[in-house]
């Protein structure tokens, strides 16, 4: 950790696992997302290996879910790419895939959050516009973010670009994020490891810093008894 102009300045993984620095981000990982990438399973494996070691390390959660309006409020941007995405010709034919209460819209029953977790549902591909989530990071006084999920070169991408820009240092688990077009994740894990501003790590050395801590506060629990 550096130290500048009365600044904490952290520069590794160490120095950023800390529940009163980090909270971790479950990106999307709902029933019609997962299944639509063929390393679904995988995915929510490694995901779920994450969340389970930032549980026990005492950080806080926070999940999206991708939410689809009724047709008649999709607007244009949403229509617009709903129309590339299902590949048809109309907005008429245009299908709200996630709908609240359609069986596509929840997260998987494997990661089903906690009461203590929050859940933010959204309209965009960045997790933080249109959402509670920078005000609630910002109370919380949560300096960076830990990000799982899918799918890294559509919501990803956007969510680290501006959680950097908003102050935020975004760490990628990248074994633990999914896509549906391999080249497209790759330039995306390129472009963000150019910027600079996020650190990249894998499940097992996020898993290794969060046991760390929980190790850590056992020994001041039993120290304190």
């Amino acid at each position: 950790m550096q130290r500048a102009f009365g600044l904490d300045i952290p520069q590794t993984l160490k120095d950023l696992c800390d529940p009163q620095r980090l909270a971790l981000v479950v990106y999307d990982m709902q029933v019609g997302i997962v299944k639509q990438i063929p390393d679904g399973a995988q995915i929510t494996d490694k995901v779920l290996q994450v969340l389970e070691a930032a549980r026990a390390a005492g950080i806080r959660v926070c999940f999206t879910r991708h939410m689809s309006l009724p047709r008649e409020w999709m607007g244009v941007f949403q229509l617009r790419m709903g129309m590339g995405w299902q590949r048809v010709q109309s907005a008429e034919e245009v299908k709200p895939w996630f709908l609240p209460n359609s069986p596509a819209f929840p997260i998987v029953p494997e990661l089903n959050p906690l009461p203590g977790e929050a859940v933010f549902d959204k309209v965009t591909m960045s997790a933080f516009e249109g959402t509670p989530l920078n005000i609630a990071l910002r109370d919380c006084r949560i300096e960076a973010f830990a990000i799982v999920g899918i799918a890294m070169e559509i919501g990803i991408d956007p969510t680290v670009r501006q959680g950097g820009d908003l102050g935020y240092i975004p760490i990628v688990v990248e074994d633990a994020c999914g896509f549906g077009h391999r080249d497209a994740a790759e330039h995306s894990l390129d472009n963000l490891k150019f910027m600079g501003d996020a650190l990249f790590t894998d499940v097992e050395t996020i898993c290794a810093e969060f046991r760390r801590l929980n190790q850590k506060g056992s020994m001041l629990t039993e120290s304190a008894t």
